[in-house]
């Protein structure tokens, strides 16, 4: 199974740079996509149709904005849309999707860049998050949580660490959110198989920070414990470029 995540900042751009042909290409089994930027209507499901994907799709209330959605070759045997919280749900933040005894959750974690009160809201988010991941374990013990976290948990996963001191993204508080979900009972996948620097899934647009690798690695797919013996292999795909972002992907037996 190759579960693919991707924040695409804009669908309909992403489309315009190549996005079907590379589907084609890399043919994911479950592809999550975040920031779709856009409504339902505006989601050319019949292309993906044609692709051979079933498509969910999450929209935010406000157009032009946020927004997630999966796209799988199989129909999930349970779906859920939304974390069940209107305050989040209104900004199309999570899907939810079963495939057999494998649960996927595909979300797009707030940014606490543009000020206080949506640092805010991010905290709460990370709340939600936990609370209702905890409350599925009980229920489904085999979680895959796809997404852009819009966290990086450690040095090593963030261009020039000392110099984001306070910053959203990689505040203490953020990162020790990470670290206790991890502690809950999930893995970082990437780190399973490499533990080295430099790799990111994130650039800002200014000053050539791609071209420089000046990156963050703010998006993830993160395991529940019983699934680390089904991981076969993780790839950034570093070339794709379509967003700001590049897809991940794992493949899970």
């Amino acid at each position: 199974m190759k579960i693919i995540t991707f924040n695409l900042n804009g669908i309909r751009s992403a489309a315009s740079k190549g996005l079907y042909d590379w589907i084609q290409k890399e043919s994911p089994d479950v592809l999550c996509v975040q920031e779709t930027k856009a409504q339902p209507y505006q989601i050319e499901v019949l292309k993906f149709r044609e692709l051979g994907y079933h498509s969910y799709i999450h929209s935010a209330t406000k157009k032009g904005y946020s927004g997630v959605a999966i796209f799988s070759k199989k129909e999930p045997d349970y779906l859920q849309i939304g974390i069940g919280n209107d305050k989040f749900d209104v900004e199309g933040r999570m899907l939810r999707a079963d495939f057999g005894d494998i649960t996927v959750l595909n979300s797009y974690f707030p940014s606490g860049t543009t000020g206080d009160i949506r640092q805010e809201v991010k905290m709460d988010y990370l709340n939600e998050i936990q609370n209702f991941v905890d409350k599925l374990k009980k229920e489904r013990p085999n979680i895959i949580l796809a997404g852009d976290y819009n966290i990086c948990h450690k040095p090593i996963d963030i261009s020039k660490p000392e110099n984001k001191k306070g910053v959203s993204g990689f505040l203490p508080e953020e990162r020790e959110w990470v670290s206790q979900f991890i502690e809950s009972g999930f893995i970082d996948t990437f780190r399973v198989f490499e533990q080295s620097g430099g790799n990111y899934t994130w650039w800002s647009y200014r000053a050539e920070a791609r071209a420089k690798n000046l990156g963050w690695r703010i998006d993830y797919q993160m395991v529940t414990k019983p699934l680390k013996d089904n991981l076969k292999s993780v790839k950034i795909h570093s070339d794709v470029v379509m967003s700001d972002h590049c897809p991940y992907e794992i493949v899970i037996e």
